[in-house]
């Protein structure tokens, strides 16, 4: 089975393209094929029609947090959310005003509500799928999600699709939280960040991490992962080991009582 690790952008450029691992899994080793730079929502979407066997985690959100769906009683599965939110929010920023218009009528601290997935994560906690400022997660699900089902791409637990073609959501901020804690390794060129960045590989390599995989690269492979001061890379490649851990395990090691509309992410 051909593997994925993907680091996804909602308005892909040459700047901040769309990042692709590719990798090959045997046994215990997973072997890093090579990292394509996808700067078009139209490659990404060439991407998912690729014929399989592959399964691919995407770092994007693959659910709303259920007390969103259901105050706008947006659908009860995963497909019939993304398509009813899309139909009444054509756009990113229409997204955005129904969600600031939600969040405003609501307390404060209780505006960008997360899912029980990003808070059942051991020692940090992610985004909200309703933050679309800063890091513009609730972007990233609008554009991703749409396309992944409309693909017909098999989404563990939220829509039967293609089974040789299989979508888990990814997380690259779990593994390398498990590997260096809360230190940063991305985002900016200094030596403390290059140094973590490093750090992450090299326990990679070594197999040092809870899924009982090692990463084989090539010499030129290592440096670019570290040289890119951005994390993309690096990210993608953290997505491609969780793909690889999910390829081995039934319904790609999908927890029990995963709802619906949230979803869930792998490894965790």
């Amino acid at each position: 089975m051909h593997l994925l690790g993907v680091d996804f952008s909602c308005a892909p450029n040459r700047r901040k393209p769309i990042t692709v691992a590719r990798g090959i899994r045997a046994g215990s080793v997973l072997r890093l094929q090579r990292v394509d730079e996808l700067v078009t929502l139209s490659a990404f979407e060439a991407v998912l029609g690729e014929p399989g066997p592959w399964l691919g985690a995407f770092d994007f959100p693959f659910g709303l947090p259920r007390a969103f769906v259901d105050a706008q009683a947006l659908g009860t599965t995963t497909a019939s959310v993304i398509d009813e939110l899309q139909r009444r929010c054509p756009t990113r920023m229409a997204f955005r005003a129904l969600v600031d218009t939600w969040g405003n009528g609501r307390p404060a601290g209780q505006r960008l509500v997360h899912r029980q997935a990003d808070t059942a994560l051991p020692g940090l906690q992610s985004t909200s799928p309703l933050q679309t400022r800063y890091v513009p997660v609730g972007f990233m699900y609008y554009e991703g999600l749409s396309r992944l089902v409309r693909a017909g791409v098999h989404l563990p637990g939220l829509q039967a699709g293609d089974a040789a073609r299989v979508a888990v959501e990814g997380y690259p901020g779990l593994l390398a939280h498990e590997l260096i804690g809360k230190r940063s390794y991305k985002n900016r060129d200094d030596a403390d960040r290059l140094i973590a960045r490093k750090d992450i590989i090299d326990a990679l390599e070594q197999g040092r991490t809870r899924l009982g995989l090692r990463l084989k690269l090539s010499h030129a492979q290592r440096d670019a992962l570290a040289a890119d001061a951005g994390g993309d890379r690096l990210d993608a490649v953290l997505c491609l080991m969780q793909a690889a851990w999910a390829a081995e395990r039934p319904d790609a090691g999908m927890p029990p009582g995963v709802d619906p509309v949230e979803g869930w992410i792998a490894t965790a």
